[in-house]
């Protein structure tokens, strides 16, 4: 076993080593240009972004030419937002979305409202859940987007995506889910769960950084975009700019890769997390935030009163690598919107730590992390104790 033990993989995955060999060859030998047509080199690389993009669709249920690539999830979700409130202009400006959304749609969501547009933000109950109830009672004549992520990034609860889409689709509304989280970790159908437009990122499915995709439904409804990126018109006009093929190379082996492997992996890693969770919460008052039941395979988020998060973090060393909510706010000292928001007070939700387990996390790896937590929460209490 090596150390450290990395246990952050909601922050980021480590490139899979079959990923890297699809990609390597697109740096050096075939290194041309995708949308050059007048040669081999242009030719070959338009290939290999095709066959990416099939890839990439067939995870999802959709179509080759539904798939969209973007430098990634945060891109995505402002190309969603920004995208949608531009071309429905004439038929309204209220969005719908969530109080524990990823800060790419928060600070999108406040953007459009800069802009003139209105944004209603749903809570959540305890258990991390929005109300169908109060979703249904925001809609207005004048909504034109409901946002609600698939997988929550710090807690990993599930929300009922199929009702919700449900309910827009009953009205007529466009339904986006960033799906960043939840993509290759348990089965997404965009056309059985009812979603219109869908964000996903590459390297929390163990793919590269810097390369994403957003999926645009077509058809039954077919939903508009305004670009944000002006220039070539590549991408269906919808994200102009030279494509990364390297990297959408690797994005697509990493998806094909999830979609064999996926049902397999996460019985495994929720094996592992719950392994993990029995042994901490053996740790006096220690409590899992969020729902146990509809969550992620390999993401548990657990306070330990009494302990502050960030000296538990400092006191666990270079040993095991973790973190105490989403790593876009890590800067913050204040305790996790996305904790907050579930009703835990704030002494609790800066003792919580989020623990990502994945494709490369032993039971060994486990175990040591169960003592080493254990031994200096411990530590800590008795510290505060003199």
């Amino acid at each position: 076993m090596n150390l450290p033990i990395y246990l952050d993989y909601n922050s980021t995955t480590p490139v899979d080593p079959r990923v890297l060999e699809a990609m390597l060859p697109y740096f050096t030998q075939k290194f041309g240009n995708a949308a050059s047509r007048s040669h081999a080199f242009g030719w070959e690389g338009e290939e290999a972004v095709d066959i990416a993009r099939e890839q990439v669709a067939r995870l999802l249920g959709a179509e080759t030419k539904e798939i969209v690539f973007t430098s990634g999830a945060t891109e995505g979700d402002n190309l969603a937002l920004k995208g949608v409130f531009e071309a429905y202009a004439s038929k309204g400006n209220h969005f719908i979305t969530v109080v524990t959304e990823h800060k790419a749609v928060l600070d999108t969501a406040h953007h459009i409202e800069r802009l003139g547009g209105e944004v209603t933000f749903l809570p959540v109950n305890p258990e991390g859940f929005i109300d169908l109830g109060q979703l249904e009672a925001a809609i207005r004549p004048t909504t034109v987007l409901i946002a609600v992520m698939y997988a929550n990034n710090e807690i990993g609860v599930i929300q009922p995506i199929p009702a919700i889409s449900a309910i827009a689709r009953r009205h007529g509304i466009p339904f986006f889910t960033d799906a960043t989280q939840a993509v290759g970790k348990v089965p997404i159908d965009v056309n059985a769960d009812g979603i219109d437009l869908l964000t996903l990122s590459a390297h929390k499915m163990y793919g590269p950084k810097g390369i994403g995709a957003i999926y645009v439904r077509r058809r039954d409804p077919r939903v508009r975009l305004t670009a944000q990126m002006d220039g070539g018109g590549h991408e269906r006009g919808m994200r102009s700019g030279t494509l990364n093929v390297p990297a959408i190379v690797g994005l697509g082996m990493a998806c094909e890769i999830c979609e064999r492997e996926m049902i397999a992996e996460a019985a495994r890693v929720a094996k592992l997390r719950d392994r993990l969770e029995t042994g901490l919460l053996a740790i006096d008052g220690a409590r899992v935030n969020g729902s146990r039941e509809f969550r992620l395979p390999h993401t548990t988020n657990l306070s330990f009163p009494g302990v502050d998060g960030e000296a538990l973090l400092a006191g666990l060393g270079k040993d095991v690598a973790l973190s105490s909510g989403s790593a876009c706010t890590s800067a913050s000292m204040e305790p996790s919107y996305v904790l907050k928001a579930l009703g835990v007070e704030d002494q609790l939700a800066h003792s919580s730590l989020r623990l990502g387990l994945g494709r490369f996390t032993t039971e060994e790896e486990v175990d040591y992390a169960i003592g080493r937590i254990r031994e200096t929460v411990t530590r800590l209490r008795e510290r505060a104790l003199q």
